[in-house]
């Protein structure tokens, strides 16, 4: 048993090294996520501006109901 434990001792690789320290990936992550949350953050209002298109009259749509005006 303590030839197979030698050998499985002698085989065993060092691991990669990294090329960044391990809070830099999560840094990145972090900076990734705010970026997506300033892309989400800055939609926020874009229903509002186009009333228009959202039914807003009570008589039917805008152009008279005849649909969306394709």
């Amino acid at each position: 048993m303590s030839h197979l434990l030698a050998v499985l001792a002698a085989t065993e690789e060092e691991l990669a090294p990294l090329f960044m320290p391990p809070l830099a990936f999560g840094g990145v992550a972090l900076a990734i996520f705010a970026v997506l949350g300033f892309v989400v953050w800055s939609y926020r209002d874009v229903a509002n501006r186009h009333s228009r298109k959202t039914g807003g009259t009570t008589g039917g749509s805008a152009d008279g109901g005849h649909g969306a005006g394709h």
